[in-house]
């Protein structure tokens, strides 16, 4: 027999694969379909990591069983190649961006093609490609024809390296998502989508999919409903100010207000302020935070109080002061809160750094000690006809007062805030419309799509914030398309986010140059069955994409009102020394190495059984061996191999019991424990020294979706019929997965003796027989007086005796 020689063997058979178009989805819309999507890649200029795998080896391992369960199994991939890193590597090295993202896809393919993964390269797509972001654009035009997409003067978030826009989910800590460069606000003129108008549905829908519940959550908290009431106080004069609040039942422990910085009221007051220098010095220092350094949570507050004007306690009559305040945003709510510092710890903070009155109005907490936030239950005090009712009780009836008084009104918020879609780079996909001083923000016709982006010859960020394609006169001059006067094309281009939110479509219909996809694929093919992807993203793509597919839903283009109906996330890989894998630690795992010293089996093996498949786990040099090894021993089993056309008597039930597992284990994402019940089986045949050729036929496909290339070169050696990918996946029965003979632990006044074999249904009589026959465990109850018999049929028996 000759050694196992990956390299030889998995070449081979990714060339067949290839050439066969093994792993194509079909046309045959008769047979059940199973969609199963990864989040496609950015590819990168450092190619793979081993973290990648992870993920697209678990779903490649259900797509092959799938397939083996006669299902048409569509499982694509392709690249989300806009962006700023290209962009950015692209400047430093003097490249064009084209030309880097083609090179690192090429890079990652060949990769990705190196670990025999089942993908329809039939299906690649690309969003750099015009005959992709062409569709892009349509959606921005549909958006943009029902009002979702508009333009206005807005407040940013500015990343001083990147130097672009960014949305809020982009700043993390304070810094860019990307760079980690300081974010700054800037005032620019944007390109918005309006992703509030799906909000409630994007929190109601969730009782529509399968995710699990840490996505959920994370959805949910991102959209941040609540119910409240806007309450208005009068401000000095004829003026007045809305607040927002989702405890009006507190409105008796109001001891001031507080307004953004940002608030229109401090200009139309001005001649009123009797220290606005104080209160301008103050605005410009907040306009150089990020909206995060202004509203974390542990930092030093800071205000100051606008003198000259006062708000009325709407329920009371009491005069208050008016603070100033960047804690406070007008991107949320209304840009005033109601301080109710007996009840909140940031108010209670602010009040005690301005030595500012302190009310409590729910009884039960300890104000000095800050024990008061979140009181949702309790009785009213201080808060004349509130007092003695219960917290639900008062919001009830403060709610209908205010309203009856027209001075208030119920009201549900969202903290998301709709979605930045201005960049000003070069990168991107460019947003087709243009600006007339006539007929004002114009749609391209769709027959004029794609909008290609122009051949540029410098592309580098401009120090003015504008897109470098500002600078190309004769691409930017063009003709309104509904008057036909001069007209200005928009120069922004769209964000990374754009392509992303809708490339599981297109691969259902990936060359299709008439439709973004046909209604028959649309169809059959959506929503996707199952989805994986990192939690990193359950707050940016999973949200973003969800709502460009609700909004296609309205329109009529997709069937459902959800893309996914399946969402699982992963744990990452870390390094060997548990640290997250990067170059500064020096301790990146390149997996080309590893599959060059041990072979793509034994990578794709080992980080399916490294652990839990959705924590984190460290990576180790040792465990890679080690399932080597494995593979090794599974490569010598055909030394042991014996003629049988059906499992010996010895092993029959082993091989059910292992069938159910395996199959229901990859169907969990337990693929360790899978993988271990296949380690398990390998010494059972090495102990009856002979696996006969059905057992070995079973455990070839069961190993299959694991380790492909191993698989189908034993098959073959085997001389079993065909490929193994055209065979099918093998069915347990029930009954033979219950043992016949069990081994039971028989416990003597609790603790356990020994144990006994019995038949899997034996009742207490036969137990106790069995315990009378062993002379170890008879020698402790004979001659003492029973007190009871404790006995649980197929775990335990104990006997209590004195």
């Amino acid at each position: 027999m000759k050694e196992y020689n990956p390299k030889a063997i998995e070449k081979k058979w990714q060339d067949i694969w290839d050439e066969k178009g093994t792993f194509h989805a079909l046309d045959d819309k008769s047979k059940p379909k199973f969609y199963a999507l990864i989040e496609f890649p950015y590819p990168s200029g450092q190619g793979l990591h081993v973290g990648h795998p992870r993920p697209y080896t678990a779903l490649d391992i259900v797509s092959r069983k799938r397939r083996l369960q006669g299902y048409n199994v569509l499982y694509p991939m392709g690249w989300d190649a806009f962006g700023l890193p290209t962009e950015n590597y692209a400047i430093k090295n003097k490249i064009h961006p084209k030309k880097v993202t083609e090179q690192n896809v090429a890079r990652f393919k060949s990769q990705l093609k190196s670990l025999g993964l089942s993908f329809d390269w039939s299906r690649e797509i690309n969003t750099t490609d015009p005959e992709y972001y062409r569709w892009t654009q349509w959606i921005f035009l549909k958006l943009f024809e029902k009002g979702l997409a508009y333009k206005e003067e807005s407040s940013i978030n500015w990343c001083t390296e990147c130097k672009v826009g960014l949305a809020n989910e982009e700043v993390v800590n304070g810094g860019c998502e990307r760079c980690g460069g300081e974010v700054v606000r800037k005032t620019k003129n944007q390109w918005m989508l309006k992703i509030t108008e799906y909000a409630e549905r994007l929190i109601k829908d969730l009782d529509l999919v399968d995710y699990i519940d840490r996505v959920k959550i994370q959805q949910k908290n991102w959209i941040g409903k609540s119910q409240g009431m806007e309450v208005n106080f009068n401000i000095t004069g004829e003026n007045k100010v809305t607040v927002y609040t989702t405890r009006p039942d507190t409105l008796f422990a109001v001891t001031y207000v507080t307004l953004s910085p940002e608030h229109p009221l401090i200009n139309k007051l001005k001649d009123k302020i009797t220290n606005f220098d104080k209160i301008e010095a103050y605005r410009e220092s907040a306009s150089k935070k990020s909206d995060f350094e202004r509203t974390e949570l542990v930092k030093e507050k800071t205000g100051v109080q606008i003198e000259g004007i006062t708000a009325t306690n709407p329920v009371n009559g009491k005069e208050i002061p008016v603070w100033i305040s960047d804690y406070v945003l007008m991107s949320y709510g209304t840009g005033a809160v109601m301080a109710v510092p007996g009840h909140d710890t940031r108010d209670w903070e602010f009040a005690k750094t301005f030595n500012l009155p302190i009310i409590e109005v729910v009884k039960g907490g300890d104000i000095e000690k800050e024990a008061f936030t979140d009181i949702e239950s309790g009785t009213m005090i201080n808060s004349d006809f509130l007092d003695g009712l219960s917290v639900k009780e008062a919001k009830e009836k403060i709610s209908s007062w205010l309203e009856e008084k027209g001075i208030g009104k119920r009201k549900t918020n969202y903290k998301l805030r709709d979605w930045l879609f201005s960049r000003q780079r070069y990168w991107g996909e460019p947003i087709p419309v243009v600006h007339c001083d006539k007929c004002g923000w114009v749609a391209l016709p769709e027959e004029e799509l794609p909008l290609m982006l122009p051949e540029v010859e410098s592309y580098e960020p401009t120090d003015n914030g504008e897109s470098p394609l500002a600078n190309i006169t004769d691409w930017v001059k063009t003709t309104c398309p509904k008057c036909g006067g001069d007209a200005e094309r928009e120069t922004d281009t769209m964000p990374q986010w754009a392509g992303s939110s809708w490339y599981f479509l297109r691969y259902t219909d990936p060359h299709n140059d008439k439709e973004l996809a046909s209604k028959e694929n649309l169809d059959y093919w959506i929503p996707i069955d199952w989805y994986n992807g990192g939690m990193e993203h359950t707050t940016l793509h999973l949200l973003y994409s969800r709502f460009w597919h609700k909004f296609l839903y309205d329109y009529g283009i997709v069937p459902t009102p959800e893309p996914y109906q399946k969402r699982t996330s992963h744990g990452m890989i870390l390094g060997e020394n548990n640290e997250k894998m990067s170059k500064s630690r020096g301790n990146v795992i390149n997996p080309d190495e590893v599959v060059d010293e041990f072979g793509a089996d034994t990578l794709r093996v080992y980080e399916m059984f490294i652990g839990d498949f959705e924590k984190s786990v460290s990576w180790s040099e040792n465990g890679v061996k080690g399932c080597r090894r494995f593979l090794e021993r599974v490569w010598k089993l055909q030394d042991i191999l014996v003629e049988g056309e059906e499992y010996s008597k010895e092993l029959e039930s082993t091989m059910h019991k292992t069938i159910k597992k395996v199959s229901e284990d990859f169907e969990s994402l337990k693929f360790n424990t899978a993988i271990a019940s296949l380690m398990s089986l390998i010494n059972e045949f090495n102990s009856a020294g002979k696996v006969n050729k059905a057992e070995f036929r079973t455990f070839l496909i069961l190993l299959n979706p694991a380790a492909p290339h191993i698989t189908e070169e034993l098959w073959q050696n085997s001389g079993f019929q065909g490929m193994l990918n055209e065979t099918s996946w093998p069915v347990w029965d029930d009954n033979k997965t219950i043992d016949d003979v069990i081994e039971m632990a028989v416990q003597i006044n609790g603790k356990v003796r020994g144990k006994i074999l019995v038949p899997a249904d034996a009742t207490q009589e036969v137990a106790k027989s069995k315990v009378i026959e062993d002379e170890k465990l008879n020698a402790l109850i004979e001659g003492k007086t029973l007190v009871k018999e404790i006995y649980v049929p197929g775990r335990i028996f104990n006997i209590v005796v004195k």
